[in-house]
């Protein structure tokens, strides 16, 4: 029997979310695995065994203590989409928007996305990584021990490969497990927009130069498109991603965001291991993905800090069979959040989930949303000891008290990730 490294004690409730090793479907997102008297022990980053304090402390009687001071212990939440390297915040554009102007309408003016390019084209890697490094550290003290970055806001074969490194430079220096995404297919850059040509020019640069790099030096786990009308159509799409995927790349989209493209169906019919969005899904759409493997990634911070009034319909999703995650998109321009747990509300608020609902989304499926689903997002024997552990005596608090930042201390394979401040003994 392998001796633990530290025991978790005196949590009011572990919230294990224990399970298969994959994506939760429909009614399978009824119960979080919430536990009362238990302790966690873990040994060499994994989780060793979760059971009734007593039983763990008579077994490991000379094992290091966390005592969890009455607080609620999950796992570490898993953001699954996230732009966090950028450059300058739009704050005016949401100024725009509530004067009425609409999102594609300030990005046919150059803002938008088209904003973020600019600006970050016009800074180095250092300070790009000095200035995701804070953002980072605020979305781990809020609980989150797992966030997918992604590129995107370069647009050249430069500029992406300089946000890849800085992911890169990240997921080494700080605490955090970080997925990197390669988002070249973002947006057709300025420059490739004067004629019909030339957007073609530029789905060959993506295709052609920049993934062979990308690829051969490992710098991204997957490929996103933004699949939207106005952005890339659906066979655009599908000619990126099946390059993507003969190069080794896994398969993720923005889908269906604002209007129902087919882009959901899309993910579905490649065997995508997300679609993103899907705001505007429609019924086939819902239909494709409860008959996929792909997990449907909600983002309900955006529709809101947009000013929309319609959310995903992740109950429509639920009861079709899809598995579902939820993400805060972060972002400069559409959703400025670092607070995970505010998701949780959103989730429970706007998009009518039950809590373990939202917990799992938040976690089990979120790491499905990356491809992580064997090895992160429970408290059970055998996986990474990523845990969260929240101030508060019922798990139904967490999405409860909206906004507050309820998070005590995170751990990352059992080591300390965001500070915490009660005694190890």
């Amino acid at each position: 029997m392998s001796e633990a490294d530290l025991l978790f004690v005196n949590a009011a409730q572990v919230v294990t979310c224990a399970g298969p090793a994959r994506a939760r479907r429909g009614s399978e997102m009824r119960d979080a695995g919430i536990q009362r008297g238990a302790a966690v022990a873990v040994h060499a980053g994994l989780v060793l065994a979760v059971d009734a304090r007593d039983i763990l402390e008579r077994r490991y009687p000379d094992t290091p203590r966390v005592d969890c001071a009455g607080g609620v212990l999950t796992p570490g939440l898993v953001d699954s989409h996230t732009h966090a390297v950028f450059g300058r915040a739009r704050y005016d554009e949401q100024e725009l928007r509530a004067t009425g102007v609409p999102y594609m309408e300030i990005a046919r003016r150059g803002g938008g996305i088209h904003a973020s390019v600019r600006d970050l084209r016009t800074r180095g890697e250092d300070e790009l990584v000095q200035l995701a490094r804070r953002r980072l550290l605020r979305i781990a003290s809020y609980g989150t021990t797992t966030v997918e970055v992604k590129s995107g806001y370069g647009l050249t074969v430069a500029d992406e490969l300089k946000m890849l490194r800085v992911i890169a430079r990240l997921g080494r220096e700080l605490p955090l497990r970080i997925v990197p995404t390669w988002l070249g297919a973002h947006e057709i850059p300025v420059e490739f927009r004067t004629t019909p040509g030339a957007r073609e020019s530029y789905i060959a640069l993506l295709i052609d130069v920049m993934l062979p790099v990308i690829a051969r030096d490992g710098l991204a786990r997957f490929t996103d498109v933004f699949c939207e009308p106005g952005v890339f159509t659906v066979s655009e799409t599908r000619r990126i991603l099946n390059a993507a995927r003969t190069a080794g790349l896994s398969l993720k989209l923005h889908a269906d965001e604002l209007e129902p493209s087919g882009g959901a169906q899309l993910a579905a019919e490649l065997g995508a291991t997300s679609a993103d969005h899907l705001a505007a899904i429609s019924e086939p759409g819902i239909r494709a993905l409860a008959a996929s493997g792909t997990v449907a990634t909600l983002l309900p911070g955006t529709m809101l800090f947009l000013g929309k009034g319609q959310q995903a319909p992740a109950r429509a999703l639920l009861d079709a069979g899809a598995a579902i995650a939820l993400a805060s998109d972060f972002n400069p321009g559409t959703s400025p959040t670092v607070n995970f747990p505010l998701i949780l509300t959103l989730g429970v608020s706007e998009l009518h989930l039950c809590v373990a609902e939202a917990l799992l989304a938040a976690t089990v499926n979120g790491a499905a949303a990356l491809g992580l689903a064997r090895s992160v997002g429970q408290i059970a024997p055998g996986f990474a000891a990523d845990l969260a552990l929240f101030e508060i005596e019922d798990a139904r608090e967490l999405p409860y008290w909206y906004g507050d930042r309820r998070c005590m201390g995170t751990w990352v394979s059992g080591k300390p990730c965001h500070p915490y401040d009660l005694p190890v003994s």
